[in-house]
């Protein structure tokens, strides 16, 4: 793994944002990057968009989108909609729920599925890549490969040595917070275990809810499990755990579990019947102290509810473990990908062409607020101060994670969502040996099959 240098600068509303590197390991399944960056100088010129002509020009593709809260699917409405006007292809989008869309996505892509659609970098793209469910997209990497940097093209990358996606953002999970509340109350933000507990201790006596959360749709809680497995056991561990070559039986697992019931009289109640939105309402109001989940949620939805950005801030998650201290986090790619059965799969990769432009995620930014942009010399007039941040955050990390849904096989992430809803219902440590046995009986089914 390479050395990950601090951010070179964050600038100013009228300046060019960069930074040399980002990341020494991007996911699991092997994507460890030797001196790649995702973010770099300003020098290149990233915009080499396609300007089709001909059939391409005025035919339309869809494109099948989980974008589905309101912040996120205006900003892709934006996106589309420069793309358009860029290339001359019209976009259908169809819009499914997010937790619906992820749910279904196998039979999606096995029946009719659109020309084009989101979904997520690392394990996730390399799964239905080998399935053949996705089209290879090394023709428009050749066009747009100038505008990233190497680690974002081995995000990109499938098992066959192939690039099947074409990024836009990541994101950080991190602590959530308001400044008012913690200016009110004297708060401080923790940076360890011991002051984290303390801290959501004095919530609590103060009448506040120390941990808005939200399990509902099931995935927002392997982001809790990542950061206390990456925290507690590093990250060459999770990555490990995720392959299934380490046991789900293994006392590091157990480790986990045990810090987790440590924290679970200070969250939020009820949080397998509450959806995630809820839970950031409940920061919104100040009635809760603090959240743990990315910005790409918790962000969007202050924006969504017309909540005040300026007033929320965050922190990475406290130090357990001093040999790895606050060394990783996850820190999820999105894109798009290319159908395998798409009907018009020329105009679509003309959008992709374009889509992997500077230009196209500057378009993009302008109404996302939460996420950061990944292409070379990009132009960030509109990054606020949650955006600025969470890339010096992810800056300073020596490796990240794609996030546990990501990161490890579709079925296993699945099966870990009902054992920690479990969990989630019934937080006692006494239970933790027999849902570690249940998972190991899962993983060799799911690995082994």
């Amino acid at each position: 793994m390479s050395v990950v240098d601090p951010p070179d600068s964050i600038v100013n509303s009228t300046s060019t944002y960069s930074r040399r590197s980002l990341l020494r390991g991007v996911g699991a399944a092997g994507l460890t990057v030797i001196g790649g960056s995702l973010l770099s100088g300003c020098g290149d010129d990233p915009e080499e968009s396609a300007k089709p002509s001909g059939p391409v020009a005025g035919s339309t593709v869809t494109f099948g989108s989980n974008y589905s809260d309101p912040a996120t699917k205006s900003a892709f409405a934006a996106l589309t909609a420069s793309a358009t006007a860029s290339t001359k292809v019209k976009v259908k989008i169809n819009t499914v729920d997010h937790n619906t869309f992820q749910q279904n996505i196998t039979s999606y892509l096995q029946g009719t599925p659109d020309d084009l659609f989101t979904w997520f970098a690392g394990y996730r793209m390399q799964h239905f890549a080998a399935q053949g469910l996705a089209e290879p997209l090394d023709d428009v990497w050749e066009k747009i490969g100038p505008n990233f940097g190497p680690a974002a093209k081995q995000l990109s990358t499938g098992l066959d040595g192939r690039q099947y996606l074409v990024p836009l953002y990541n994101y950080p999970w991190v602590v959530f917070y308001s400044k008012s509340l913690f200016a009110r109350n004297g708060y401080t933000v923790p940076t360890t275990w011991d002051a984290y507990l303390a801290l959501c201790k004095k919530m609590k006596a103060d009448g506040l809810i120390p941990i808005a959360f939200g399990d509902k749709d099931g995935w927002p809680a392997l982001g809790t499990f990542d950061i206390l497995n990456l925290r507690l056991n590093g990250y060459d561990y999770h990555v490990k755990l995720m392959k299934h070559e380490i046991p789900w039986t293994d006392q590091g697992v157990h480790t986990v579990f045990q810090h987790w019931a440590e924290m679970m009289p200070y969250v939020q109640s009820g949080a397998n019947g509450r959806i995630w939105q809820d839970a950031a309402k409940t920061l919104e109001s100040k009635k809760a102290g603090m959240m743990f989940q990315g910005t790409n949620q918790v962000a969007a939805q202050f924006v969504s509810d017309k909540a005040d950005l300026d007033d929320l801030d965050f922190f990475p998650f406290p130090a357990i473990n001093p040999k790895w201290g606050q060394d990783y986090m996850d820190a999820p790619t999105d894109g798009f990908m290319l159908s395998k059965k798409a009907k018009n799969p020329a105009a679509a990769k003309a959008l992709l062409e374009y889509i992997g432009t500077g230009e196209a995620e500057a378009e993009y930014l302008k109404t996302d607020q939460w996420d950061v942009g990944l292409a070379k010399g990009l132009r960030v007039p509109t990054y606020n101060a949650i955006q600025k941040k969470s890339v010096v955050e992810i800056g300073k990390c020596k490796a990240v994670a794609q996030f546990m849904d990501r990161d490890a096989d579709p079925a296993m992430a699945t099966a870990m969502i009902s054992l920690i809803q479990k969990f989630i219902g019934d937080p006692g440590t006494g239970g933790i040996s027999g849902l570690q046995k249940s998972a190991e009986s899962q993983a060799k089914a799911i690995y082994t099959g």
